[in-house]
């Protein structure tokens, strides 16, 4: 069986350069700028032995609406509350702690994506809840 990995996401952009500073006050890396039609980044922590994951830009009609819930972005991050003092961002909601243990604040970026920054910890991969026979690696 081949292994499938996560690559990236391309969200829609309305305007491209608030877009492009947005992402970036999350920290992200801008790797390809072919801006205004198209711009990559990516993700500043690399997973263990992994490559980094990507998010794409890709340039829409500004008269373009955005899905109000999808697509939902998920960002992990260390503090969600840090995060968000730190890019001078603020929520949709407040900061809310979930019964499945992970701290989450929804945001929207310039063009109405909505992004989930969240911190789960160890309750992201091993909850309390977690499936016995899935292996523990």
């Amino acid at each position: 069986m081949h292994g499938i990995r996560f690559n990236q996401v391309t969200l829609a952009a309305k305007d491209m350069a608030a877009s492009v500073l947005f992402y970036q006050r999350l920290g992200l890396i801008l790797i390809v700028d072919s801006a205004p039609r198209y711009v990559r980044f990516e993700f500043p922590d690399l997973p263990a032995g992994g490559e980094p994951a990507t998010l794409s830009l890709h340039q829409v009609d500004p008269d373009w609406t955005a899905p109000t819930d999808w697509p939902l972005i998920y960002f992990e991050v260390d503090d969600v509350p840090a995060l968000l003092r730190e890019a001078d961002l603020i929520p949709i909601a407040p900061t809310e702690m979930k019964s499945y243990l992970w701290t989450e604040a929804d945001i929207l970026d310039p063009s109405g994506n909505r992004i989930r920054l969240y911190a789960a910890g160890p309750a992201r991969r091993f909850p309390p809840w977690r499936v016995k026979s899935a292996s523990s690696d």
